[in-house]
């Protein structure tokens, strides 16, 4: 299927056809070395246009139920900034607030709430916002 002189993706064909060849022109653009972020160049062009006609086919006849996104809270965006920008790892602040990585892990998935204790230790070692914590724990 020639896909050049087409500028929406209609059918269930197409988006396949559009799926295979974006992953053939990845293929030979990684062969070639051209897909570095400062290429512009055909391959570049085509793959952008292509994932762009198939995401707006997604977007209008699929259904992604099993990708239900979830933003996190500003409280938790806010402890991974802080981690960050003290260059902190998961198991150090773990060890820092007197609680188990899994357990970390669960809060900053959102699986598990923040005790009053662990919104203590937050506030005083990272100087995580009162007012956050107040609300989003």
């Amino acid at each position: 299927m020639d896909l050049k002189d087409i500028s929406k993706v209609e059918t269930e064909e197409q988006y396949e056809a559009v799926r295979v060849r974006i992953n053939e022109l990845i293929r030979e653009a990684s062969e070639k070395g051209m897909l570095e972020s400062e290429y512009d160049n055909e391959y570049t062009r085509e793959i952008g246009r292509l994932s762009y006609m198939g995401a707006v086919y997604e977007n209008e006849y699929m259904q992604f139920e099993y990708l239900k996104v979830k933003k996190k809270s500003p409280l938790i965006r806010s402890i991974e900034d802080e981690m960050y920008n003290r260059n902190i790892k998961q198991k150090e602040l773990a060890t820092l607030l007197g609680i188990n990585e899994p357990a970390l892990s669960q809060i900053i998935r959102g699986k598990r709430a923040i005790s009053m204790r662990t919104a203590k230790k937050l506030h005083k070692s990272l100087n995580i916002d009162a007012k956050l914590l107040i609300e989003y724990a």
